[in-house]
């Protein structure tokens, strides 16, 4: 670890704030496969990161519970797209946290290790397919030809479209800063 863990007493005021509103606001109400504080009084995971900025670690805790919580897409199409991207960066902390979710979610063994293969299931339906193509091009090329984008786009509409690339964007950013404080 690059960061020091650092319990709620330490911090800062403005981190104080943060940190209640990571371990007690609407995120510590959903579904968990961690505890959001360790042991050691610490936020786990990519959450004791976002305390070093504050103001940044507000705005991005917000926009995680809003794809989190607040989309269209299915939890299948949620967290099989955040497993992608685990894979991709080869996020073992997104993996750890996300696999259980993504059972409870209705995917697969079989489906989710196809995703940590860099595979795309074989039993999903025409949306999910859509869902999962316009994230691999994403995660994997940054862009969608016009082709891509106009049929995924009459298969999803454009407001899925706008929060698969939230959320692949999201989630990496999130590996990134795993990756680079060694969480």
């Amino acid at each position: 670890m690059r960061l020091a863990r650092n319990s709620r007493e330490v911090l800062t005021d403005e981190q104080r704030l943060l940190y209640d509103e990571i371990s007690g606001g609407k995120r510590s109400l959903g579904r968990q496969s961690f505890s959001l504080v360790g042991e050691d009084g610490a936020l786990e995971g990519p959450f004791n990161a976002m305390l070093l900025s504050p103001k940044v670690g507000f705005a991005l805790q917000a926009l995680g519970t809003s794809i989190r919580y607040g989309t269209g897409l299915s939890p299948r199409v949620r967290e099989g797209v955040i497993l992608m991207v685990a894979a991709k960066w080869d996020c073992e902390f997104e993996r750890r946290a996300h696999e259980p979710i993504a059972l409870e979610s209705g995917l697969s063994h079989d489906e989710i290790k196809d995703i940590g293969l860099g595979e795309t299931p074989s039993d999903l339906d025409t949306a999910e397919m859509a869902a999962f193509e316009v994230s691999r091009r994403l995660i994997d090329n940054g862009d969608l030809s016009d082709e891509e984008f106009y049929r995924c786009s009459n298969l999803l509409g454009l407001e899925a479209i706008f929060e698969l690339s939230t959320l692949v964007g999201y989630y990496s950013t999130l590996a990134l800063q795993l990756r680079i404080f060694r969480v």
